[in-house]
């Protein structure tokens, strides 16, 4: 038995429009068949989704199937009428188009256009960042092995500059229908790659295919304040496309390095810093290092060990924005390993007057100070 189509999108009967268009793209990118090549299962899938995304879609068919169910979809909309029609859900690729163009940077297509088909293929690259370029913000260059235009052809895969001839396979339409059971569907012509057309004379040096292996150099600009997985996009610096198609991008993801004395949280920086009993005792300016500067810390007097101090606005940068986290120092207490007699005394006469030492006793030597402190 068929799904319940709100069950298929994941999403409520009362949900809007937008709603709808929103959970199908998400869908229809995890189980598209270019991202799930021979998985039948992603493929049975990516078939409901769009399956239920037509019908839902559509007011009438919507509305038709609110009374009727998936009665309601057969027969061209009669509820009572003859076995489904493939049709009525037309090509479940041109769906792609208004979803996919946001994506892929390409420009939204119809059944009749087959630039999306032949546009160049995207190129992710993962780069490491320290703190302090992902703080400030960095310039770098990445050597890239790509797609681009073949230089014998300029791009147009005949050898002679011949013209291209219809594809015998799909009589030059780009597209292919697959029928299973009642459904059916169109995808890209596997002769011509969708573009209706076919080489006559292939391009020696490309064997037709318009684009050869390459190096280039691509210079990619860090804007202050990425975070570990940030994916920046470089258009036109993925793969060349074919047949005069635009090329596809290029997406660099950062990861950043971990930092000994830092963690970062959003776009907040964690850190702690010692200070000595004295300044928390009595309070005092107490000079840290964060990632890209100093900073002079107002420690408060009476501080307990395990503060956590807060200061505006010295976090990250916020990606995109002029504002910044913030810095969370903690507060440690750093207790001295090697006290001379002089400062040995000292203590004893501290602890003598908080009550820790009966007032009768004298200060004498080191033995005797770890015997009245035992």
């Amino acid at each position: 038995m068929k799904r319940d189509y709100y069950d298929v999108l994941g999403i409520k009967k009362t949900s809007s429009t937008d709603e709808i268009k929103s959970a199908y793209r998400k869908l229809a990118l995890k189980y598209h068949p270019d991202k799930n090549p021979g998985n039948k299962e992603a493929e049975e899938k990516f078939k409901e989704i769009n399956e239920a995304y037509e019908v839902l879609s559509d007011i009438q068919k919507r509305k038709q199937y609110d009374t009727f169910g998936h009665e309601g979809t057969a027969g061209g909309g009669n509820p009572f009428g003859g076995g489904f029609n493939a049709d009525d859900l037309g090509d479940v690729f041109s769906n792609m188009g208004d979803i996919f163009s946001d994506f892929f940077g390409g420009a939204k297509t119809s059944k009749k256009s087959k630039s999306y088909y032949s546009r160049g293929q995207d190129l992710q690259r993962d780069i490491e960042l320290s703190y302090l370029d992902a703080m400030k913000g960095i310039e770098i260059s990445l050597d890239i092995f790509k797609e681009e235009v073949c230089p014998g052809c300029h791009g147009s895969g005949s050898s002679d500059g011949s013209a291209s001839k219809q594809c015998p396979k799909c009589k030059g339409k780009g597209q292919v229908r697959y029928s299973q059971g009642f459904f059916s569907f169109q995808q890209d012509c596997p002769n011509c790659s969708g573009t209706g057309t076919v080489i006559a004379n292939p391009c020696p040096q490309c064997s037709g295919s318009a684009t050869v292996k390459g190096r280039k150099t691509v210079r990619v600009k860090i804007p202050p304040g990425v975070d570990e997985g940030t994916a920046l996009r470089v258009t036109g610096s993925g793969n060349a496309g074919k047949n005069g198609a635009p090329s596809g991008d290029l997406h660099v993801v950062v990861h950043l390095k971990p930092e000994k004395n830092f963690k970062r949280h959003g776009d907040d920086l964690h850190t702690e810093t010692f200070i000595t009993f004295a300044q928390a005792a009595m309070g005092a300016e107490h000079e840290i290092s964060v990632i890209d500067s100093k900073l002079k810390l107002r420690i408060p007097p009476a501080t307990q060990a395990g503060t956590v101090l807060r200061i505006h606005e010295q976090g990250f940068p916020k990606l995109g924005r002029r504002s910044r986290g913030d810095l969370f120092v903690k507060i440690n207490i750093a207790v001295p390993k090697n006290l001379n007699e002089k400062q040995k005394e000292a203590l004893f006469e501290y602890a003598k007057s908080m009550g820790e030492i009966p007032q009768d006793v004298q200060f004498q030597n080191e033995s005797f100070f770890k015997k009245i402190f035992k």
